[in-house]
């Protein structure tokens, strides 16, 4: 072979390699968002949503789903549905219904887990109803509806409303025995998607929530954070109620465990909170002192009385989601603590919480931070 057909052997290697690989990458789907929902006769639907590079259309997608015994066999079935490569190393996002979420999520998220391609930082979210249909459906003005999820947890996580679930958190948490994970959950409205409140789970089942409206209560009493909204209704001396909205809120959490006489343990959870008052139409004058210790007292009464009412929904439904067990488990023995029924100790536990409120600073130019 002369050194002119080399080059042309070589050329036609080369070219031949870069078709290759871009055939490649156009039948490759990166998978971004999957879902899973029980059925009445115990199989799984799976769904998931597979972003298409198409030139003639702005934000494409292919949505594929399946009816399997396991989440497993549901991957193999959705594979044959389609002429693209699935890979799951760009997934974004898990969505549960609640009949699975019910039912129990372990095996599903173990699989995930133990998928080497699936990142910890995946967001588990809760579906209050079918979480197929909810990933089916397109909303108008956002053409991908996984990445209008995300946008939606991450907006309300931002503002502390809800926390943020990742595949690693709930694991962590579910792996712990002092503490039971937590999910966001959302709902489909007619043309948007609602987060709903925080999913709570006894081990890897779903037993209730809290609403969206106590979210940053419930935020305040599971961790110390910086930012953050709130609205808190406080009843006026002329007996009428005025809502007042707080932003810039920052919340420090103490947890503390005290022994009884009779030995029997007792939490107390101390916030500190600090906000900027943006809205207050009520009858005291914030720029008085006395007023103002007056109002910091109001406002500390009801934020203490609506933790008190959150801890003891979690108490009613036997769920740790505030890692309570986490200080009574490290104030004992091992052994002790391995021989206790906690679930039945948690429920009558005394746990209490107080808040105490400071304001940061009034005024309304707040309004437009």
């Amino acid at each position: 072979m002369n050194r002119h057909q080399l080059w042309v052997l070589i050329a036609v290697v080369l070219l031949s390699g870069c078709g290759s690989d871009e055939r490649i990458i156009d039948k490759i789907g990166f998978v971004q968002s999957t879902s899973q929902d029980l059925l009445p006769d115990g199989q799984l639907k799976i769904a998931i949503s597979v972003p298409i590079a198409n030139p003639d259309i702005k934000e494409g997608r292919e949505f594929l789903q399946t009816v399997a015994i396991s989440s497993k066999v549901g991957q193999m079935k959705l594979a044959r549905q389609t002429n693209l490569k699935l890979v799951r190393g760009q997934l974004r996002l898990i969505l549960f219904g609640r009949s699975q979420a019910e039912q129990g999520i372990w095996d599903s998220i173990g699989s995930f887990y133990r998928d080497p391609t699936v990142s910890e930082t995946v967001k588990i979210v809760i579906v209050d109803g079918d979480a197929a249909s909810l990933l089916s459906k397109n909303y108008e003005s956002f053409p991908r509806t996984g990445k209008y999820i995300d946008g939606v947890i991450a907006r309300e996580s931002g503002e502390h409303i809800i926390p943020k679930t990742t595949l690693y958190s709930f694991l962590r948490d579910y792996y712990n025995d002092g503490q039971d994970p937590i999910a966001p959950i959302i709902r489909s409205e007619t043309d948007s998607i609602a987060v709903q409140g925080i999913g709570l789970f006894r081990d890897d089942k779903y037993v209730g929530e809290i609403n969206s409206e106590e979210g940053i209560i419930f935020t305040c009493l599971y961790r110390s954070f910086k930012r953050g909204e709130l609205t808190v209704n406080l009843t006026e001396e002329s007996d009428k109620v005025v809502s007042v909205f707080f932003d810039s809120l920052q919340s420090k959490r103490k947890v503390k465990l005290v022994r009884t006489s009779s030995g029997n343990p007792e939490i107390r959870l101390h916030l500190k909170v600090k906000a900027s008052v943006v809205d207050y139409p009520g009858e005291l004058t914030l720029s008085n002192d006395r007023d103002l210790q007056e109002f910091e007292r109001k406002v500390s009464e009801e934020m203490t009385r609506r933790g008190n009412q959150v801890i003891k929904k979690l108490q009613a439904l036997k769920a740790d989601s505030l890692g309570v067990g986490n200080y009574v488990r490290n104030s004992m023995n091992y052994k002790d603590w391995k021989e206790m029924n906690w679930r039945e100790e948690y429920a009558n536990l005394n746990i209490t919480c107080n808040f105490t409120f400071k304001v940061k600073d009034y005024g309304f130019q707040h309004r437009h931070h």
